[in-house]
């Protein structure tokens, strides 16, 4: 067998969907309601169809709310929706999710508007990647509108009562008519020129679609597309959408909301700052008293008196003490005199009886001093020679080594004698 490659059914639905939903992002179609069926989660279904023709609708909840119309419809009403082709792949059918919803008369500007917004649409200038943040705190601002129309009174208005700081560069411009496209356009282009610009605003109140047709201009749209300065829409009231408003990098719904928008953080700041103020000037107050009383406090004529009363307080206390009445009590004179008599009597008797003690041993010593000494020998017989001139003879040598005639002294225990070496 040939081996044949195939696909399976999930990725042959899924390429099909990828196809179909990146080739009909938007698309509008006209047709005859049939099969008009609501859910009990809010969701609508319902195929549109011609003598030759049907395709499955589906609104879901959230765009039910936007859509009033559908709430209205019954079988047979012939409508022009707008929205995407989707596939839903479990099984396999494809359907228009429906965007929007609008009578068949609706008109041609009605039809030309949904036309160019899908093509716009298609081509991402309306995705929210694309859009530049406001800056925090702008200081110069461009309005873009009729120099005396209410719109721009309005705006200034608004920021005369909530702003502190900020430059309005008013650029007039027909807002209505067959020139107010190309007006709109030379303004916002001037706007870009001038240079230090940091918001844009794009302003004018309600009215018709035709009213409102020179902002739906798509030179106009591209032009603030690629504008590099942050762009802000505030034409007409909040039922009122221009492609304007699609591609702006903020939506306000009218003049005075754009003015609040760009004023609110210099109200909140100017709030915070007020509110600083009031905080400091409590703290301020607080700490006036605080210093007022250290002041009095610590002031000399408080610090003396002060100093007055705790003097006064301790007299009073040692005057209570009675100190030269129980000074004897308080120092222990008493018992410090009788331990010193008492240290007097051992002392006494300590000394005497060491002074005895000393005195017997000294008598002995003397004894035997005195049995010892050379008297006690003598008195025994014996006696010692001794040369004049004071040596004494202590042996026989040292008696012969004598010269003849050296004079000698014998010395008894009573006295002594004199001699001659022969």
């Amino acid at each position: 067998m040939m081996n044949i490659e195939t696909a399976s059914v999930s990725d042959l639905v899924a390429a099909i969907k990828e196809t179909l939903e990146n080739q009909f992002h938007e698309v509008m179609v006209q047709g005859e309601v049939t099969n008009l069926s609501p859910s009990s989660a809010g969701h609508w279904y319902f195929n549109l169809s011609d003598e030759n023709a049907s395709i499955s609708c589906a609104l879901f909840k959230m765009d039910a709310l936007r859509n009033p119309l559908i709430r209205t419809l019954k079988d047979g009403d012939k409508i022009i929706i707008a929205g995407p082709i989707s596939v839903y792949q479990k099984r396999g059918s494809f359907q228009i999710l429906a965007k929007r919803i609008l009578p068949s008369g609706a008109g041609q500007l009605k039809i030309q508007y949904e036309r160019l917004k899908a093509k716009l649409s298609q081509e991402g200038i309306f995705d929210i990647e694309r859009k530049k943040t406001l800056p925090l705190l702008p200081k110069r601002i461009a309005v873009i509108t009729a120099q005396h129309g209410a719109a721009l009174q309005d705006f200034l208005n608004v920021f005369k009562r909530r702003s502190i700081w900020l430059d309005i560069l008013i650029i007039p411009a027909v807002v209505q008519g067959d020139g107010a496209a190309p007006s709109l356009l030379a303004a916002l282009l001037k706007a870009q020129s001038i240079g230090n610009i940091d918001v844009i605003v794009l302003t004018r109140g309600g009215g018709s679609l035709e009213d409102l047709w020179a902002f739906n201009d798509e030179r106009l749209v591209r032009a603030i597309d690629l504008c590099s300065i942050p762009v802000i829409s505030a034409v007409g009231h909040q039922v009122d959408f221009t492609l304007c408003d699609y591609v702006a990098d903020h939506r306000s719904e009218t003049p005075t909301a754009a003015a609040e928008i760009l004023s609110q953080p210099q109200t909140e700041l100017k709030s915070r700052m007020v509110y600083c103020q009031s905080h400091l000037k409590a703290n301020l107050f607080r700490l006036e008293q605080r210093i007022e009383i250290m002041n009095q406090k610590f002031h000399p004529r408080e610090l003396m008196s002060l100093m007055w009363q705790k003097i006064q307080t301790a007299s009073n206390k040692l005057s209570q003490i009675r100190l030269r009445d129980r000074a004897s009590e308080l120092l222990g004179h008493r018992e410090a005199s009788q331990k010193l008599d008492e240290y007097l009597i051992r002392l006494i008797h300590r000394t005497e009886t060491k002074s005895r003690f000393y005195q017997e041993k000294l008598t002995r010593l003397e004894q035997v001093l005195n049995a010892l000494g050379p008297k006690q020998v003598l008195e025994r017989g014996y006696s010692y020679t001794q040369i004049v001139s004071g040596e004494i003879v202590t042996s026989l040598q040292q008696y012969n080594g004598q010269r003849p005639g050296t004079k000698l002294e014998i010395h008894f225990h009573d006295g002594k004698g004199s001699a001659q070496k022969v």
